[in-house]
C-alpha cells in the first residue's frame, strides 16, 4: 500500500467513529504508509480540534503528511480547475496531492473527484 490521499469527507467520517475509515487508517500505520492530508481538506474538515480526538492524533501522526496549498500547488489546481470547467478549489488541491503522491482518494463524494480526474483510484466511504 503506497499510502492515501484523505478529502474532507474522510476526514469527517474519521470523527464520527467510521469503523471503514478507522480500519484504512490502522492498516496504513501497520504498513508504514504515508497518509496524505491536503491542508485545505483539512481545514474544511477540523471545526473544534479539542472536540475532533481522532483528527487531532492524525495530523500529528509521523506517518501523516499535511500538504500545504502551495503556490506550486495552487497554479496546479488552477490550471486543473480551467481543464475540468469546475471550481472546488478543495477538490482539485486532494486530486493534486494524490497525483503527486500516487496515492488512492479516501472520499465521501466520488463523483466530484471523478469530474476532476476519472483516472484517480477512489476509496467511497
Amino acid at each position: 500500500m503506497a499510502g492515501v490521499t484523505l478529502d474532507a469527507g474522510a476526514m469527517i467520517a474519521l470523527d464520527r467513529n467510521d469503523r471503514r475509515v478507522i480500519v484504512l487508517l490502522a492498516r496504513a500505520v501497520e504498513t508504514n504508509s504515508r497518509v496524505t492530508i491536503p491542508s485545505s481538506a483539512l481545514a474544511q474538515a477540523i471545526r473544534r480540534p479539542e472536540r475532533q480526538a481522532r483528527l487531532s492524533r492524525l495530523i500529528r501522526q509521523p506517518t501523516s503528511d499535511v500538504v500545504p496549498l502551495d503556490r506550486m500547488d495552487a497554479v496546479n489546481v488552477g490550471r486543473l480547475l480551467a481543464a475540468s470547467g469546475t471550481s472546488d478549489v478543495v477538490d482539485a488541491h486532494v486530486v493534486v496531492c494524490a497525483r503527486r503522491s500516487a496515492q488512492r482518494v479516501v472520499t465521501s463524494d466520488p463523483n466530484d473527484l471523478a469530474a476532476l480526474d476519472n483516472t484517480l483510484e477512489l476509496i467511497i466511504v
